[in-house]
């Protein structure tokens, strides 16, 4: 089995791929923890919070089916390329953000980012398997899964601590040179992003093509297993909208204990991947591992809502991504095996549009109550809700896993 060091050695092309995403995730978090920590300042409460987080996944999730669609007709590498400038151009405006008046201009700047990313997203997952080679990917993805991890660790910190230090407006300069950064990482690519017969093809009917997505993953019991993984960490993503009120009124912390909780999320999601590498080669062992990770994600949190202290509650909740890492990288490796090049990119946005609802929602909930309810109580209630969805989940598909834990068999 190839390590993940030798993959990036030898493979240029997957190497410039996934730094331009390391760089372009560590971008997003000098955007997000300083807004997380300024607009409960503007505007007197905690619900713009909350509402930022949703749209920033709730944007994605609307574009999705299209993007999708997209992926699967134009030159990926283009698409990405194209995503990341236009992402530079909606950091740029938040330099308006200055009053509760103009609070409303980070949503849109928010939205506008989320909707570029959901035009990245698929267009990355669907072209990783055509930069390596087969016995390369299930090294990839765990390399890409602890980069990502990695970026929100660096990311998270760097962008509490200078939110705190230098203020937000350096850190939205910051986030608009990474992203540009990215962009110039993309031109170095040089294989084909996807498979030479759907490079030139039109851009065709994008709700129907859709529709053939969709039919093909409801035909299939484990694809549709797969495709349904993602929801149990979503639903219970809301706690991410109480970071910043977990850090200043449970535990008396500033910005820098915002950004610190999103480090020890990003820290769980970098060795998540790399402990979890092994199941990618035993598909006996996916299924299976899906349920077990998605339950620890679960406790964990309710662990957290529990935590007297702060030291106890960062281990905590990177323990709890540790098992949604995993999760993620798991469910991502399997859909890249057994989905056809031609479908990868809409499967793989049906798959995100699916987790970015189920986060959307979960982060409004929270979002509304933040201010009504006790934070411990969200915090617990959030990793409840996991945890029932884990357990539903592997009550119905326990028949899949019986009988077709082979993942080729889909």
């Amino acid at each position: 089995m190839a390590s993940p060091v030798s993959v990036l050695v030898r493979n240029r092309d997957i190497r410039c791929l996934l730094v331009a995403q390391m760089v372009m995730f560590g971008g997003d978090w000098f955007v997000l923890i300083p807004l997380l920590t300024i607009l409960p300042d503007l505007t007197g409460g905690g619900f713009f919070g909350g509402l930022v987080l949703a749209v920033d996944t709730g944007a994605v999730a609307l574009v999705l089916p299209y993007a999708g669609t997209i992926a699967d007709r134009f030159d990926r590498r283009r698409i990405m390329l194209v995503a990341n400038l236009t992402s530079v151009v909606a950091v740029l405006t938040l330099f308006l953000v200055r009053t509760a008046s103009t609070a409303w201009i980070a949503l849109v700047a928010v939205g506008i980012m989320a909707m570029a990313k959901a035009f990245y997203t698929p267009a990355a997952s669907a072209a990783v398997p055509n930069l390596v080679d087969p016995e390369d990917l299930a090294a990839t993805n765990a390399v890409s899964g602890s980069m990502w991890g990695t970026m929100l660790v660096v990311g998270s910190s760097l962008g509490g601590l200078m939110a705190q230090w230098v203020g937000p407006y350096p850190c939205f300069g910051i986030a608009a040179g990474c992203l540009a950064l990215a962009a110039g990482l993309l031109l170095l690519v040089r294989r084909s992003t996807q498979a030479p017969q759907r490079a030139a093809r039109a851009a065709a009917r994008p709700f129907a093509e859709v529709a053939e997505a969709v039919r093909h993953i409801v035909q299939r019991p484990n694809l549709l297993s797969l495709v349904t993984v993602k929801l149990a960490v979503s639903l219970g993503n809301g706690v991410l909208a109480a970071f910043p009120l977990i850090a200043s009124v449970v535990f008396g912390l500033g910005p820098a204990g915002t950004g610190l909780l999103f480090a020890a999320r990003g820290l769980g999601a970098v060795i998540g991947p790399v402990l979890l590498r092994r199941v990618l080669t035993r598909p006996g062992w996916l299924l299976p591992g899906l349920a077990v990770s998605m339950a620890g994600y679960g406790l964990a949190y309710i662990a957290v809502g529990l935590a007297p202290w702060f030291a106890l509650a960062l281990p905590l909740v990177a323990l709890a991504h540790v098992a949604g890492g995993g999760n993620w990288a798991m469910s991502n490796y399997a859909l890249q095996v057994v989905v056809p090049d031609g479908l990868r990119g809409r499967v793989f946005a049906t798959d995100v549009m699916l987790a970015s609802l189920a986060v959307s929602l979960s982060q409004l909930g929270v979002g509304a109550l933040v201010d009504q309810v006790s934070i411990r109580l969200l915090v617990v209630a959030s990793g409840a809700l996991t945890l029932a969805y884990a357990v539903g989940w592997r009550l119905v598909t326990r028949h899949v896993m019986r009988y077709r834990s082979d993942i080729t068999l889909l």
